[in-house]
């Protein structure tokens, strides 16, 4: 390292406040991440990484990346669109690397090393950013091109990229006196570190929360596959008995399909508890810190809340536009919800049950009533979807007929964990367009849920090609036998497949503005668009094939699928609506409320909001959310509602235009996919559909609607 870096790295670790001793580790060639990769796509090269390679990495990309700004900021000649700009998105290549590569191991395949690097870089790399952020010479340079774009005479793309960076930087507190900036770097250092702990606390305590069974008759209802699972999963962390390991969300699978009440019972308390036991692991603490201090920054920004900073580049712009959406779904949700627990409850009295409904037995009895009414059992349904299947029949063949693309696995290309695949994605005229990596099983060092990232941007200023990964937590079958998912499943890789094709089709000059990098209220409009082809007849018909036999799903059992889509909607809606409503309370609160008790203000928030049903707990609770405390979603849940809007609106369109064509998926790439944040998202969304978006095809497809009512 030159002696210019080791000095601005020397300054950087004293603004970081660093809380551990820094890697002596020297960062030279011998670093994989010292020189872009040779591999295909520029690729990771995940073989040659070791844990101990990242923190020297993250050291001198942080220091190199400073470098660069601090050249940028000093420049003697007068700011213009190349020297500033275009320089700042050729900045930080190398600490785009590391970080890339690190985000994809420490979220599907950490380690105990790897969570103390993450908690020693998390707050430095955040007084890093505000380093950049608050540069007031840097904003200076920003700030007077920006008042000179409309004379440059440059390309849409370029004057959106003038207009977005200096909405950033203006969101990151540039106009700040200096004395704000400081105390505003401290919040987002505490912030950072609180975030990181709230992680690490959250995947030990699902881990530590895990259902264990020592008498086989408390698994009864379970099927062979699940029960040697569970098994399995007890001998992997040398216990005895069954054990039944914890998924993100309040209800957990088995639920399902569990006979004995006291199990089910204790099953959900594990889960709905798994972070309020009072240990090292209870993230309450950590929560309620992490509110007031968005609180604080808000304030210190001038906005009335968190949510107002943090939706003024959304869709929504205002949290009081995203609460009025989410609320004016409620009536319709709860009360579909309250009629199907009285028909469940009309199950459990008909059997002499001789209880009230609780969360705990909602998924069992529901899905008695879905057999009673559809005549569908889960255990029919499985065996027509074997994974790879619907990968390639379902995934694959959907992403064929409506683009052209092809995909062809490669086992050259190395990954962080045996179970990840790799294929190489062409375009319809047969070029290399991306690199895909899907993660699907279930780990104990694996976050829960499923999710989309990048490991390579697409730019065509960098001359880089995208390579983009999914991750799920699907359960992983016994050796020797197919890996069979729910309907439920299959919907999960459609809808984290449509974030990849909003990756793969990226076609922009500027990374900045490349891919997924949109609003919160926009990045989930192609995913769950993307959902709609899995249940979509040419496309269900082509995947939906028993794995023994080859057999497509004969017809009744494929119907009995589309008419049970429906099924549970209020329940499903309800319980998406109370999580939204959670985190927009969390995040309207202003800077002068006190430090807040999370249960209470949790129950407060639920039943002020009408959302307070005994039976339907929130998907989430304030203890476990992971997308507010972590993920990026703080005041942003709402979006996945929002953004069913758009997308069912979207599909009508298309089922209103000719379905599954080529014709209308080139145009949606073409106007949607294809644009990253190239132009304000609401105009390109209007001037790809034509008009408005409409609510009404969203209560359509959700069973609150005249199904007979199609078009706009």
């Amino acid at each position: 390292m030159c002696a210019a870096l080791a000095a601005v790295l020397s300054v950087a670790a004293e603004t970081c406040g660093a809380r551990a001793q820094s890697s002596n580790a020297p960062f030279g060639p011998a670093n994989p991440f010292y020189a872009p990769s040779t591999l295909p796509f520029h690729a990771p090269p995940f073989d040659k990484i070791k844990d101990s390679d990242y923190q020297p990495a993250f050291d001198a990309g942080m220091a190199q990346q400073l470098a660069e700004v601090e050249k940028i900021a000093d420049n003697p000649a007068p700011p213009t669109f190349e020297n500033t700009l275009i320089a700042l998105q050729k900045s930080g290549r190398l600490l785009d690397r590391v970080n890339a590569a690190f985000n994809c191991v420490t979220g599907a395949n950490t380690d105990p090393e790897l969570e103390k690097v993450q908690e020693y870089e998390a707050p430095r790399l955040q007084a890093e950013q505000d380093e950049i952020d608050l540069n007031a010479r840097l904003f200076a340079r920003i700030k007077a091109i920006y008042n000179q774009r409309t004379s440059l005479h440059l390309d849409p793309e370029s004057l959106r990229l003038i207009e977005y960076q200096y909405q950033q930087f203006v969101r990151a507190g540039a106009n700040l006196s200096d004395a704000d900036k400081t105390r505003l770097k401290k919040i987002n250092e505490e912030d950072s570190s609180l975030s990181n702990a709230f992680q690490t606390k959250l995947l030990a305590a699902a881990k530590a929360g895990a259902y264990l069974a020592t008498d086989a008759s408390a698994l009864a209802g379970l099927g062979q596959v699940q029960i040697s699972a569970a098994a399995d999963a007890a001998k992997a962390r040398q216990q005895q008995g069954w054990l039944i390991p914890l998924q993100n969300t309040t209800q957990q699978p088995d639920l399902t399909f569990l006979t004995n009440r006291a199990t089910r019972q204790a099953l959900f308390e594990a889960s709905w508890n798994r972070a309020e036991h009072g240990d090292a692991n209870d993230t309450r603490a950590t929560i309620a810190r992490l509110a007031q201090l968005r609180e604080q920054k808000a304030a210190l920004l001038g906005y009335p809340n968190y949510a107002a900073w943090t939706l003024t580049d959304q869709m929504a712009k205002t949290p009081e536009a995203a609460v009025h959406f989410v609320d004016a779904l409620v009536p319709a949700a709860t009360a579909k919800a309250e009629s199907e627990a009285q028909e469940i409850q009309s199950v459990i009295d008909a059997q002499h049950g001789g209880f009230t409904l609780a969360p705990w037995d909602w998924n069992f009895y529901a899905e008695q009533v879905r057999k009673a009414k559809y005549d569908l059992d889960e255990s029919q349904v499985k065996p027509y979807f074997e994974l790879d299947n619907v990968l390639q029949n379902g995934v694959f063949y959907a992403a064929h007929q409506l683009y052209g693309l092809t995909f062809k696995e490669r086992h050259d290309i190395p990954v962080y964990q045996p179970d990840v695949r790799v294929f190489e994605v062409f375009d319809a005229d047969g070029k290399p367009l991306a690199l895909f990596y899907c993660d699907y099983f279930q780990r104990d060092n694996k976050n829960g849920g499923a999710w989309m990232d990048v490991l390579v941007n697409q730019s065509k200023l960098l001359g880089t090609l995208p390579v983009v990964y999914n991750v799920a937590n699907f359960d992983k079958p016994v050796p020797g036998q197919p890996a069979l998912i729910s309907f439920e499943d299959v919907t999960t890789m459609f809808h984290e497949f449509g974030h990849a094709l909003h990756g793969i089709f990226a076609d922009t000059e500027y990374p900045s503005l490349s891919g997924t990098q949109v609003a919160r209220d926009f990045v989930e409009f192609p995913s769950q668009f993307n959902e709609h082809w899995a249940s979509f007849p040419e496309v269900f018909a082509h995947f939906a094939h028993h794995y023994q036999t080859g057999e497509p799903m004969p017809a009744e059992l494929a119907a009995k699928i589309q008419r049970a889509e429906k099924f549970n909607q209020g329940y499903r809606l309800t319980e998406l609506l109370a999580a939204a409503e959670l985190d927009l309370q969390w995040h309207t609160l202003p800077a002068t409320a006190p430090l807040q008790d999370p249960d209470a203000f949790e129950k407060d928030v639920l039943t002020k909001t009408h959302l307070w049903l005994a039976a339907v707990p929130p998907r989430y609770r304030s203890s476990y959310f992971l997308h507010i405390w972590y993920n990026g979603y703080a005041a942003g849940y709402y979006a996945y509602l929002w953004t069913e809007m758009l997308d069912d609106d979207a599909f009508q369109w298309f089922e209103d235009h000719g379905g599954l064509t080529r014709a209308n998926g080139d145009r949606f790439r073409r106007m949607i996919l294809s644009r990253g944040n190239t132009e304000d998202l609401a105009k390109m969304y209007v001037a790809w559909l034509g008009a408005e978006p409409s609510i009404e095809p969203m209560l359509k497809f959700r069973g609150l609607k005249d199904a007979n009512d199609t078009k706009r």
